[in-house]
């Protein structure tokens, strides 16, 4: 039996000098190596605003450490993995002497901890005191422990060393603008193609998507919702294979021709045998995968029809799950002549929930695609009494994929 672990005695004595920060930047937690390298008590620390306890050094018209320390804490907050920070020269304050700072030169590291619903929760302050080192640089000693002043030769290599790291910063700094600035544009794409007027309508809707990690927010998973006459409407999501701009071109595509299909036919079999027969024209849509289901209010009855795609879940009340299961066909396209697709229904009672989803949120490396249904009928049957907004986030959260996973997720949650 392993013993019980003292993680807050772990975090004090830990030697690397350790600052926890909330969201807003105050200090709320410091180890003793910290403390001892800034020489500071803990009375000093704790309750202020990170940028108050370290300000920059007034004497110095180069100071930046405020500048690019809150340029690392802000891409923390804003993307939820650590940052990396080039060495800095960052003066501190000495406690002793009002108004007079020590040069120091730190190693930073800013690692994100996330709380249950993958928000960024605290912040770590890793930092690693090189100011010996890079002093040396400047002053060698000799063996016998006489001070010598570097050579010209060296006092420039000293030099240009010092101002490569400045440029490379630089260019961190332009590259994740530009980097920003991409993505901006990705997302603005995004949610133009995933835009459904008939969506809005529809309070008892939630809808998730979340890009796969490493993309640009573009990607080939979709959702949508179609109003249809007599109280009835489809609820629909699909994948196209791969990321980036050539998949999303591909799932705006067959988004559209679904949403146009469904309004045609007479049901979601009808539909999805409309869209493999357009995807047979579109490079790149062949494997892709759909599942379409109709919500009749009237007769309280789902009817649905799936190319490959995984399984909705209907959710009770009661917390029990049922998978929308009896009505799968191969993915879109995938059949060399046209065959009628299949279509199934299941009556729902007023209050159950609707979950339909992409694979992403089920499917993990080793592991088949039963166990992830297995765990999200579960885990939806633990949430069965949230409202179809509270409900998303937490599964995502209960997924351990509220920040994105290897890949696309797009997730419809409704409240029939």
């Amino acid at each position: 039996m392993r013993p019980e672990i003292d993680h807050g005695a772990l975090f004090a004595a830990t030697p690397s000098p350790y600052l926890v920060l909330a969201p807003d930047l105050v200090i709320v937690d410091v180890n003793d190596a910290y403390l001892r390298a800034t020489g500071r008590t803990r009375a000093d620390l704790l309750g202020q605003h990170v940028f108050d306890a370290f300000p920059d050094n007034p004497a110095d018209p180069d100071a930046d450490g405020v500048k690019n320390l809150g340029a690392s804490l802000g891409r923390v907050m804003a993307t939820g993995e650590a940052d990396t920070m080039a060495v800095q020269k960052y003066d501190i304050p000495v406690v002793s002497k009002p108004g007079v700072f020590e040069e120091r030169w730190w190693s930073p590291v800013n690692t994100p901890v996330k709380n249950a619903d993958g928000r960024v929760a605290w912040i770590i302050h890793r930092v690693e005191d090189v100011t010996a080192f890079m002093q040396s640089r400047r002053f060698r000693r000799r063996s016998e422990g006489q001070g010598r002043r570097m050579t010209e030769r060296e006092e420039g290599m000293e030099a240009e060393l010092y101002a490569r790291a400045r440029e490379l910063q630089r260019l961190n700094e332009e590259l994740r603008a530009a980097h920003a600035r991409e993505r901006e544009v990705a997302v603005t794409l995004q949610e133009a193609m995933l835009h459904s007027p008939d969506l809005a309508r529809h309070t008892n809707v939630a809808v998730r998507y979340l890009p796969a990690i490493g993309s640009l927010n573009v990607c080939g998973d979709w959702y949508d919702t179609v109003d249809l006459a007599e109280g009835r409407f489809t609820v629909a999501v699909g994948d196209v294979v791969g990321h980036g701009l050539e998949a999303a071109t591909v799932m705006g595509m067959l988004r559209s021709a679904l949403s146009a299909a469904s309004r045609a036919m007479a049901g979601p079999a009808g539909a999805l045998e409309v869209l493999g027969m357009y995807a047979r024209s579109v490079d790149g849509a062949l494997a892709a995968t759909a599942v379409s289901v109709l919500v009749d209010t009237r007769s309280r009855l789902l009817v649905y029809s799936s190319a490959g795609h995984p399984p909705p879940v209907l959710l009770h009340g009661d917390g029990t799950c049922e998978l929308l299961d009896q009505a799968t066909d191969p993915p879109l396209g995938a059949r060399p002549e046209h065959v009628p697709r299949p279509q199934a229904g299941m009556a729902y009672q007023t209050g159950d929930t609707l979950v339909l989803y992409t694979d992403g949120l089920i499917e993990r490396r080793d592991e088949d695609i039963d166990s992830g249904l297995e765990r999200l009928t579960t885990t939806l049957g633990d949430l069965a009494g949230l409202a179809p907004a509270g409900l998303a986030d937490a599964l995502l959260a209960r997924l351990g994929v509220a920040s994105g996973a290897l890949d696309d997720i797009a997730l419809v949650i409704v409240r029939v």
